[in-house]
């Protein structure tokens, strides 16, 4: 991870008043989950991030009730959708990208270390040779740096690893998609212990985080409530997390905070979907192929995280 590539970002966010993207969020309570169409007001032209497909793992049944909402406010408001942007491979949630896309159109985007999740997932699902680890499932892999538009706006990919080794954080404008990396303030910063994960990693990508310019808008793609506050909240900004964060404050070294993570993350259990979702998330959305019945089978493997 470059200097540059963050003066890159931190240079766009302070020439942000004339690119200042239009950010509508939507939250799917379900999984905790927030996806954002962000815009540019003069071409209309729009990215989606972090879709969510709708999954009722008791059932095995699928559905698009989050996806359509998305689909519709983009038809209401004349967007054109350029980018489907992933930050990562979520354990929390199967992404609705490719209905998205073959709805809307747009390119499906995710960072270039999603081929390390592929290879470790790969293995776990013993998806077979069908199943490619090149990141072939999606039209762009972002290398960290890369800078790509939407309409008038300039976006940059900051590769941030550490809750996973693909996470990526997309800055557009004034604004910075984060991923899962950081939470509110008052709720702290993501586990660091899934295969790949690292809490050094996690500490380093969030302090590269934390050095855009202060009233950078942070939004952020989970919110489970902290304790005491009774209301859902995803967006933020550098400077708010820089002195509230309960985890990563700015006077918080590294040898803490990864003592601090590592601690915390012994008591959690696996995110409810993750077996679900990986599966389906490491093919960019797209579900494994039907068997010779015609049906489709998400696996679940036993004592393997």
């Amino acid at each position: 991870m470059s200097d540059t590539t963050l003066e890159i970002a931190s240079a766009q966010v302070r020439g942000a008043q004339a690119s200042t993207p239009i950010v509508r969020a939507f939250f799917d309570e379900p999984t905790f989950t927030v996806s954002y169409v962000v815009h540019d007001s003069r071409t209309l032209k729009a990215a989606i991030v972090d879709s969510v497909m709708d999954y009722d793992p008791a059932a095995g049944r699928l559905s698009h009730a989050s996806a359509d909402a998305i689909a519709d406010y983009v038809g209401q408001r004349g967007l054109t959708v350029e980018w489907l942007l992933e930050t990562h491979a979520h354990a929390d949630h199967l992404s609705a990208a490719p209905y998205l896309q073959q709805k809307l159109g747009g390119r499906l985007a995710i960072g270039a270390e999603i081929v390390t999740v592929q290879r470790t997932f790969g293995k776990v699902f013993n998806a077979g040779t069908d199943f490619a680890r090149d990141g072939s499932e999606f039209d762009r892999l972002f290398a960290d740096g890369d800078r790509f538009r939407i309409g008038d706006l300039e976006a940059t990919v900051l590769h941030v690893p550490g809750h996973t080794p693909a996470d990526v954080a997309y800055v557009i404008g004034d604004a910075a998609f984060v991923g899962d990396t950081l939470f509110m303030p008052d709720y702290g910063t993501a586990r660091a212990d899934f295969p790949g994960g690292d809490a050094r990693q996690l500490y380093r990508s969030i302090r590269r985080l934390l050095s855009l310019p202060a009233d950078t808008r942070r939004f952020l793609c989970h919110d489970y409530k902290a304790p005491g506050r009774d209301h859902y909240e995803w967006q933020t900004t550098v400077g708010e997390e820089r002195r509230n964060n309960v985890h990563v404050h700015d006077g918080v070294g590294e040898n803490e905070f990864v003592a601090m993570r590592t601690a915390r993350d012994a008591t959690l259990s696996m995110p409810r979907l993750i077996l679900p979702s990986i599966q389906v998330n490491m093919r960019g959305g797209h579900l494994p192929p039907s068997e010779d019945n015609g049906v489709r089978y998400l696996k679940i493997p036993l004592d393997a995280l």
